[in-house]
């Protein structure tokens, strides 16, 4: 979005107002708890407001970042964008130089602000497929992490809701792939004019391009509407659906603009015990402490907690004695095996006036639809920016599989992601100044290419080094590639007759196979899906770094719930599979203490 139109949006970060928050240590009436939670992202809400549903748990989270209450960016759907990459209520990290996407620094933004990464994402929700889950489920030896256990989990976080403008979407979603969970989900509340022209193509075409009418089924192959984080016209968010309605509780303290510095470890160097958290306000500010009576449950993310670890004490050994840490624990898998979805998008100019490029582009139309957004919670920007979306597969048959296992958790689970929307959606390329588009942004969502977050120095306010290592095996390569020739001819189908005049931008001018390799290492960017940095293994494996009871190998008192356990990355939108395994992560914390 052009700077000018998001002036607005953006002056409103500034004038959130708290309530029933802590904004310094010295502020809360004690300093033990039953639990201290380290992060208000996605997972670290869940676990606030399902472990203080037992009067008996006193419960800390502590937040480095702001409350998101009027925070405009976040609240409409539409303005995503514009919380990122650089604002106030993110972690503005950047990548180290990718040497498989041409030297590139990638901005890599991740939520510093109550509800995590689920308060900036793009909303769209998706859990993945059955597979993925019977997959974790034998990678960790653990039968709890099978689709069948985890089901009530997901039926338990979640929920589908009328979409802004209140149409009937009979017909258009699967009543019984859904649950009754705090989640607000829904369908596009504003049909755009290519949302028929995507689902006819689908219907059309057979087995080429499925249609799947609810992604949530437990089959994630298909193409369909998209369904979004959405509820009455705004932002459903780890924070608005669970920690919002139960900041009253007595058993509750939430302390934000705080930062964990390190934990602390009491007992021997044989059984090291982590029930004590550092924090500090900035990094000239006092250190202090808070504890907890039963477990700190690290919740800060793939970044943020395998810093944390590795400033504790946690880590290889090696690379901890290189910066003057002391070994606690000895655990090579911290901060490695990250990984990501790269993304891009393909444009194609469209024969229309009714994309919303004029939106962007215009100030006066811009305003008008966030006055309407503003007085009812309708309009465009009552929905994300993309309505409808593909999970895709390779051909069975393709030339790759010659060379590489088929990392994908089964038939039902893809290999890449198309995400359409109505105009041009701007990521490495800026908006043009004339002309209506269609984008297809394509994603590689089953890659091999692994990364790592290190540290960069021992000082905790000093961002660590990120690497996601992004298109750097031939077969994402090759995914990517496939991908584009299928939005091609995807786009060519009878439905876009007379609708899409032709490619646009480099990746559009590319024709050969290498063109199309070139021009995607200089328009990949990332989803913002980070996962596998303190990857879960069997309780007795070496590797690895939590057991499937999400408790760190070798410590007492000290679990970890957010997408950093993930054993490897699923086929979908990671939000929703977080959701599930903090649900689950609060049930197993209940039974272990009750």
């Amino acid at each position: 979005m052009p700077r000018r139109s998001i002036v607005l949006v953006l002056a409103a970060l500034a004038k959130a107002v708290s309530s029933a928050l802590f904004t310094d240590v010295g502020q809360l009436s004690k300093t033990e708890y039953d639990f201290v939670i380290v992060g208000a992202g996605a997972a670290g809400n869940v676990l606030a407001s399902r472990l203080t549903e037992s009067k008996e748990f006193s419960v800390l989270v502590i937040e480095a970042g702001v409350t998101d209450q009027g925070v405009l960016g976040i609240e409409v759907p539409f303005l995503a964008p514009t919380n990122q990459p650089m604002t106030a209520v993110t972690w503005n990290f950047t990548t180290t130089p990718q040497t498989s996407l041409a030297g590139r620094v990638l901005n890599y933004p991740r939520g510093r602000v109550l509800g995590g990464s689920s308060s900036i994402n793009f909303l769209t929700y998706t859990r993945g497929s059955n597979e993925e889950y019977d997959r974790w489920a034998e990678l960790t030896g653990d039968s709890g992490w099978a689709w069948d256990n985890v089901a009530q989990f997901y039926f338990k976080s979640s929920r589908l809701v009328p979409p802004v403008d209140g149409h009937s979407t009979a017909g258009d979603f699967n009543p019984a792939d859904h649950g009754n969970g705090p989640i607000e989900v829904s369908l596009p509340g504003m049909p755009t004019e290519i949302d028929n022209r995507v689902i006819n193509t689908s219907k059309q075409s057979g087995s080429e391009f499925p249609f799947n009418i609810d992604l949530q089924s437990g089959n994630a192959v298909g193409v369909g509407l998209a369904q979004s984080t959405i509820g009455g016209g705004a932002r459903s968010s780890s924070s608005t659906a669970y920690l919002t309605p139960v900041l009253n509780r007595t058993n509750l303290d939430v302390l934000i603009q705080t930062t964990v510095t390190r934990l602390i470890s009491s007992g021997s160097s044989e059984n090291p015990i982590f029930r004590t958290v550092e924090v500090a306000a900035n990094a000239s500010s006092k250190r202090s402490t808070v504890s907890a009576k039963k477990e700190v449950i690290l919740s800060a993310g793939s970044i943020g907690t395998p810093q944390i670890l590795m400033l504790s004490g946690i880590g290889d050994q090696t690379a901890l004695k290189k910066l003057g840490i002391k070994t606690l624990l000895n655990l090579p898998d911290v901060g490695q095996n990250l990984q990501d979805h790269p993304i891009m998008s393909n444009y194609f100019l469209v024969n229309s006036n009714n994309t919303f490029d004029d939106v962007l582009r215009n100030t006066s139309i811009l305003d008008a639809d966030l006055a309407q957004w503003t007085n009812n919670r309708t309009g465009l920007f009552g929905n994300a920016p993309g309505n409808a979306v593909a999970f895709l597969r390779l051909p069975n048959n393709a030339a790759i599989f010659k060379q590489f296992k088929d990392p994908s958790a089964g038939p039902q689970s893809a290999h890449f992601e198309f995400i359409f929307a109505d105009g041009f959606a701007a990521t490495v390329q800026p908006q043009p100044a004339t002309g209506h588009f269609l984008t297809i942004n394509s994603a590689v969502v089953s890659p091999i290419s692994k990364g790592s977050v290190t540290l960069n120095s021992t000082n905790p306010f000093e961002f660590p080094i990120i690497n996601p290592n992004f298109f750097s095996s031939p077969f994402d390569q090759a995914v990517m590639l496939q991908a584009v020739k299928t939005a091609r001819s995807f786009v060519a189908a009878s439905p876009w007759a007379g609708f899409v005049q032709s490619r646009f931008g480099p990746v559009g001018d590319a024709e050969t196979d290498d063109e199309i390799i070139a021009a995607s290492k200089q328009s990949i960017v990332t989803i913002f899906h980070p996962v596998c940095t303190a990857r879960m293994s069997p309780k007795d494996a070496s590797w690895g770094v939590v057991d499937p009871q999400l408790l760190v190998k070798g410590a007492t008192g000290l679990r970890i719930v957010d997408a950093s356990i993930f054993p490897i990355i699923p086929a979908a939108h990671t939000v929703g599979p977080t959701y599930i395994v903090a649900e689950r992560a609060a049930q197993l914390i209940k039974d272990a203490w009750s």
